[in-house]
């Protein structure tokens, strides 16, 4: 597990200022005119859920980074994400977490996958404790392996940073 400050809500992240991570000595450069989804590499409902994102976004707006290392693990710590906790999406220079980062990623995809801003309507105090519970039991429930880009196709690892 990951020593970083727990429990970080969307709203915690609203004081960093767009590309903030630039100015960050400890975080690699990398191209940011993708959006970054930095995942649980060991997760394999993450891993799941990556493979879906890449399917799905077809205009390869996203990139793709294990939150266990390099590039992903100086963005977690940059921004003070437990990513035992939540994932960590960042688009346009801005963080995004749990079910604020589900609704960006849609953002990011575009079409009809932007219908999802809808659920928006309901409030992170009833949206964030569901995710935290899945999130809590996503080992128990969905398994564990040494790298969840097992789960990838060839063409889909070749997506990641």
């Amino acid at each position: 597990m990951s020593k970083h400050t727990p429990h970080k809500t969307q709203s915690d992240l609203a004081t960093f200022a767009p590309y903030s991570y630039r100015d960050d000595p400890a975080v690699p450069d990398f191209d940011d005119s993708r959006a970054v989804f930095v995942f649980d590499h060991h997760c394999v409902l993450c891993g799941t859920g990556v493979g879906f994102i890449m399917k799905h976004d077809s205009a390869r707006a996203i990139a793709f980074t294990s939150a266990q290392q390099g590039l992903g693990e100086a963005l977690c710590r940059h921004y003070g994400i437990d990513w035992d906790e939540t994932y960590l999406f960042v688009r346009n220079g801005r963080p995004h977490i749990k079910f604020d980062g589900y609704f960006e990623v849609a953002r990011a995809m575009g079409g009809l996958w932007k219908g999802l801003a809808i659920f928006r309507a309901i409030p992170n105090f009833i949206l964030d404790p569901v995710y935290d519970l899945v999130a809590n039991n996503r080992y128990k429930w969905f398994g564990r392996t040494e790298q969840a880009c097992q789960v990838l196709t060839e063409d889909q690892r070749a997506r990641m940073l």
